[in-house]
């Protein structure tokens, strides 16, 4: 079970050698559709969590960028080019595997059309979504856009 950990607490400390786990940074791209649909896609058969829906994206490399990284990562893995990267919020996630820096970017534009080249599925969504089980990584933003959509109501109602 993954756990979310709050910005400013510290990681748990690792079992082996008493040293803290290494965070792993990974840029998530958060793709919107101007009818409002965001995409999921399915985690890889063999790859932990296989599956499970999240945000496409992945692991920064060496000398990266959140942008640069989310660029190469959804080129490689759906075959699209992003125009422009908006960074929006940041979650830190504890998985049994892995201590996850998630960067979350919204996405609004790119050329190209997806083609799955991990074998995995992808799903145009909105809330609340269909596709189960879903990533604990992609729970916040699901919780982020549901406030939006609150607070975009409540402001069209209060004109």
């Amino acid at each position: 079970m993954a756990v979310l950990v709050a910005d400013g607490d510290r990681p748990r400390e690792g079992l082996q050698d008493g040293q803290a786990r290494k965070v792993v940074d990974v840029a998530v791209g958060v793709l919107v559709r101007a009818d409002g649909d965001f995409l999921l896609t399915s985690r890889p058969p063999g790859k932990v969590y296989e599956g499970y829906w999240e945000f496409p994206g992945g692991k920064l490399e060496q000398g990266e960028t959140v942008e640069q990284a989310l660029r190469r990562e959804l080129h490689e893995e759906i075959g699209i080019t992003l125009a422009a990267v908006h960074p929006w919020k940041v979650e830190l996630v504890d998985y049994p595997h892995a201590l996850v820096r998630l960067n979350f970017c919204k996405v609004f534009e790119w050329t190209g059309e997806l083609h799955m080249r991990e074998g995995q599925l992808f799903a145009w969504q909105r809330l609340p979504v269909a596709v189960r089980p879903v990533l604990p990584g992609t729970l916040p933003v699901l919780a982020w856009f549901a406030a939006e959509r609150q607070f975009a109501g409540a402001t069209h109602t209060s004109e």
